[in-house]
């Protein structure tokens, strides 16, 4: 029961940002709204910088290439990420996705997003091991990088500067298959076996230690 209570509030905290939005789009417009207005139904949650808010769970978005943002906001859409019943950030997520009218809009909003300075975030998970995690990062080096900046050929997204915290539920996430295990996501059944080589959450602590170091 607490947890379909939260989920619904997620849920709805959501439709209430997009009803909010939507006010502010003249009836029968069909022009499509430039990225800085759409990004306003973000900021609620991801903050004016783009920085994200830990509070609430929502991740850095500021700087993240557009291509990367356009895909997730793709798979928010339509359900191929975001709908898991324990994904609450997600089904927070999914109802935002769909505020905009069509791909114009979604393009021009990951391009806003790619336009935001991004910033190296404090580290705030306790407890993890860099040293241990640099070992545990080999299988992480083929997509992400040494450097953690992520590669576009292999629709591989930058994860140094990241949340600590974002980055160590997100892994619990695709281990658990609420994240990643949807047939169609394709890309996140790439990193479901990934984050299965990590054998406990002091595992994925370790290696997102790491990855703070990366962040310069």
């Amino acid at each position: 029961m607490h947890r379909m209570k939260k989920s619904h509030a997620f849920a709805l905290a959501g439709l209430t940002l997009v009803m909010g939005l939507s006010g502010c789009r003249p009836e029968g417009a069909k022009q499509t709204l430039p990225g800085v207005e759409l990004y306003a139904a973000c900021k609620s949650c991801h903050g004016v910088d783009g920085h994200g808010q830990q509070n609430i769970a929502a991740p850095a978005i500021a700087g993240l290439p557009a291509w990367y943002v356009e895909a997730q906001l793709v798979k928010f859409r339509t359900g191929v990420r975001g709908a898991h019943p324990d994904d609450f950030e997600g089904l927070r997520m999914r109802p935002m996705s769909q505020q905009m009218m069509d791909t114009g809009e979604v393009k021009a909003v990951s391009a806003y997003v790619a336009s935001m300075a991004p910033m190296k975030q404090p580290a705030t998970v306790q407890g993890g091991d860099a040293a241990a995690g640099a070992a545990s990062y080999g299988v992480c080096l083929a997509c992400h990088g040494p450097d953690g900046k992520g590669n576009p050929q292999l629709n591989a997204p930058p994860i140094a500067g990241q949340h600590d915290w974002y980055l160590v539920s997100q892994l619990k996430k695709f281990k658990s298959g609420i994240r990643g295990a949807n047939p169609k996501d394709i890309t996140g059944g790439q990193m479901r076996p990934m984050s299965m080589t990590l054998a406990d959450e002091q595992a994925m602590k370790n290696v997102v230690a790491h990855i703070n170091t990366l962040a310069k």
